[in-house]
């Protein structure tokens, strides 16, 4: 058994528009937080069929291409009633067409941000740090 009690899979989504910018979706969890779509990876689920599904639900958006070659893993522990949990969540950058978003009852709000918009919106340094990363990912792919 691996050393954590959780493991959820999720993306950073993205949509390019007309000319350079870049946005990234950002959605607001129902307890406050802004972070990443995300969710635990199910029995029997690899960690890319969890993003599908979960950027599906949690967003309406079913479109999503994989940029290969990013796959980055943060780590946290987190209180669930009196138990500690150790968690651990990998992310996979993805590009989407669709502007439009349906929120599932996990969130309350949702934007399409600029990077510097999306640094400031995340309420967690290692996502910001998958962020970033991210972004120089694709600077990187569109600088071309």
């Amino acid at each position: 058994m691996a050393m954590y009690d959780e493991i959820s899979a999720g993306a950073v989504l993205y949509l390019k528009e007309e000319g350079p910018e870049i946005k990234y979706l950002i959605l607001n969890y129902s307890y406050g937080h802004w972070d990443f779509p995300k969710g635990n990876i199910e029995a029997g689920e690899t960690e890319l069929e969890t993003v599908f599904r979960e950027v599906s639900e949690e967003t309406g958006i079913k479109d999503i291409q994989i940029i290969e070659g990013f796959r980055q893993q943060i780590e946290y522990k987190y209180r669930k009633k009196s138990k500690l949990v150790n968690k651990a969540v990998i992310y996979y950058l993805a590009e989407t067409k669709s502007r439009q978003v349906v929120l599932s009852f996990e969130h309350n709000d949702f934007g399409w941000f600029s990077f510097e918009h999306a640094l400031m919106k995340l309420s967690f340094e290692n996502s910001r740090k998958v962020l970033r990363n991210a972004n120089n990912v694709l600077t990187c792919l569109y600088s071309n």
